[in-house]
């Protein structure tokens, strides 16, 4: 008994622990919770993807890459927790092609905008015999006509670096860019010069030449140079964005949206108290109906509470609405097992078992259904995070963890806390404190 009561004095100091250091940590913002776009405002970014030159089966692969390619680039701006999507518009999923960009916490659209910077549409063409001082319409425009398109692009593109070419002195020499292909822009780097000896190989940043070299020969190992009438500093911020990605595709900012921080402070404060109020309504239900096993069932909660919310800020949780609540429902859930541990606890009293015998027999009996509920459960959180938009994989991820906590505490922390009691239910104090139900 001495070490069942110890035991439960540990859980209880450690639950304490976490709640204090949640509350102070909380308080001093020295580890804040992670607050969605929702919740703490944010700015949400439309582009529209160009997928005209694209055959369809390359649509997919391409959308997958900028995908990629924009949230290296956002993250590498320290913008926390962006969450970056591509989707088809449409009504029936026939539309154009769009990325989809929220940046929580940055309210200011264009810091945004600059956040996700200037990520360059590297492109490699052919200039076509007899044209090659005709590359340019009156205007002085570039002349789609005069090129053609040869499939290689910056989605091929591994690293890109500063050197300086050209021969001469240090001083002299001119700055460019060199730039590595994976092994299938490499093979088709290759199969380009080896076709096209002596021709114009034009190189194209986001839609400007910036240089059109003669090839001499085939280039097989998979290294290109890019060279300019630019200084050494912009080519080493071409190398930069390069390397952190130059889109597969172009894109075109079509519209912006601000979440302003008093919006998102009203659906948190909103989430909250919906938490807070369902929780009492739990616990006024529990205390009431299953007596003692309920007020444990209540402090197992709490616990569970705290450990949920540590559990937020150290994973790190990115909590939305949507999240907020898959972490109400989780609490049903916790509750659920608890009670049918007290409805077995009841069964196992009614039939004249000790106090010590029916708690064990009860958590025995009643752990096959909260092992088979909560396995159901976990299986439709992973395939809604695996499935899921941004918004669901939030709710998702909640939810998933608030199962597996849940039945930690309710299997270990309300049944170390019912055997420390000692509760002897052959008395009618004792009877009256573990049958559940009004009589």
């Amino acid at each position: 008994m001495l070490n069942r009561r110890i035991g439960a004095a540990a859980v209880l100091l450690i639950g304490a622990a976490l709640g204090w250091w949640v509350y102070s940590s909380t308080m001093t913002a020295s580890w804040p919770f992670k607050l969605g776009l929702d919740l703490s405002g944010g700015t949400h970014l439309v582009y529209a993807a160009d997928t005209t030159k694209l055959s369809q089966d390359q649509i997919n692969d391409s959308l997958t890459s900028l995908q990629s390619v924009i949230e290296r680039r956002v993250n590498a701006f320290g913008v926390g927790e962006p969450v970056v999507q591509t989707q088809q518009g449409g009504t029936l999923g026939n539309g154009d092609y769009r990325l989809i960009v929220e940046l929580p916490g940055v309210t200011d659209v264009d810091e945004a905008i600059a956040a996700i910077g200037r990520t360059p549409l590297l492109e490699f063409k052919l200039i076509k015999k007899g044209m090659e001082s005709a590359t340019t319409d009156a205007s002085g425009a570039i002349d789609p006509a005069a090129f053609t398109d040869t499939g290689l692009t910056g989605a091929y593109l591994t690293s890109a670096q500063l050197q300086f070419g050209n021969g001469g002195s240090a001083s002299m020499q001119q700055p460019v860019v060199v730039i590595n292909f994976n092994s299938q822009g490499g093979k088709m780097f290759s199969d380009i010069t080896s076709a096209h000896v002596g021709e114009l190989l034009a190189i194209f940043l986001d839609g400007n030449l910036i240089s059109a070299p003669v090839i001499n020969e085939k280039i097989g190992d998979g290294t290109a140079v890019i060279s300019g009438r630019f200084t050494a500093q912009e080519a080493k911020t071409m190398a930069s964005n390069l390397n952190l990605g130059a889109l597969p595709v172009p894109i075109t900012l079509v519209s912006t949206q601000t979440i302003g921080a008093t919006l998102g402070e009203s659906a948190l404060r909103a989430g909250l108290v919906a938490a807070l109020a369902g929780f009492l309504a739990l616990a006024v239900f529990m205390i009431i109906w299953y007596r003692l096993p309920g007020l444990v069932a209540v402090l197992s909660l709490i616990i569970y509470t705290a450990i949920m919310l540590a559990l937020f800020k150290v994973v790190p949780v990115v909590l939305t609405a949507a999240g907020i609540a898959g972490f109400i429902l989780s609490v049903g859930l916790a509750v659920d097992a608890n009670i049918l541990i007290a409805e077995r606890m009841k069964e196992e009293l009614a039939a004249g078992k000790r106090s010590e015998e029916a708690i064990r027999e009860g958590f025995s009996r009643a752990w096959l259904a909260i092992r088979d509920s909560n396995t159901a459960h976990l299986i439709a959180s992973v395939i809604l995070f695996w499935l899921g938009t941004s918004i669901i994989k939030g709710f998702a991820l909640v939810f998933g963890l608030g199962v597996i906590v849940s039945m930690f505490s309710a299997i270990t922390i309300s049944r170390t806390f019912l055997l420390s009691l000692g509760i002897d239910a052959s008395k009618p104090i004792g009877r009256f404190l573990m049958r559940s139900g009004i009589h």
